[in-house]
């Protein structure tokens, strides 16, 4: 199955099944964020398809946005604990041996900016696979870990959602 399918068959069951909305987007940003499983699920494009469903009206944006938050903090925070448990082991394990460059550029990323990694991270398309998991490596504590994952979850969600929801034209006035 390739990504567009991946992506029609999700926006059409969103489209179909309202209800399942907060749910089935909760699960893909968890996807996104998971370390590596994002590069394998085309989550950018299906949350910014589901922002536009939104705007077209039926299905309410708060539940959504706030599935979207709870699946992309639960992802980074599986692959922290995941960094955490493994260490330098964690490096070792594929498919992040194929990505050693990726891997690197992450340490380099947490060594700079620490826990705000994080919450950076979140909005930068390859660093997003593995901060979290380079985080957890190193040991960034628990809870400026949490701080910086649920705050960026929040906004991270909003800004792929809000867009095709047209939220900015309503906050603008």
């Amino acid at each position: 199955m390739d990504f567009e399918t991946i992506r029609t068959a999700t926006l059409d069951f969103v489209r179909d099944h309202h209800a399942w909305a907060p749910v089935v987007t909760g699960i893909i940003a968890f996807c996104e964020s998971l370390a590596v499983l994002s590069l394998f699920v085309p989550a950018t494009v299906i949350l910014l398809g589901i922002g536009a469903l939104l705007g077209a009206g039926g299905i309410p944006f708060l539940p959504v946005m706030i599935g979207a938050a709870v699946g992309a903090i639960l992802g980074d925070w599986v692959s922290y604990e995941f960094g955490r448990y493994y260490k330098e082991g964690a490096k070792r394990i594929w498919p992040l041996t194929r990505y050693p460059e990726m891997v690197a550029s992450g340490e380099v990323f947490c060594h700079r900016w620490g826990a705000w990694a994080i919450f950076i991270g979140r909005f930068i398309g390859p660093a997003r696979a593995v901060v979290p998991l380079v985080a957890g490596v190193f040991a960034v504590g628990r809870i400026p870990f949490q701080l910086a994952n649920v705050s960026s979850g929040f906004v991270w969600a909003f800004v792929w959602l809000a867009p095709g929801a047209g939220l900015f034209g309503f906050l603008k006035g």
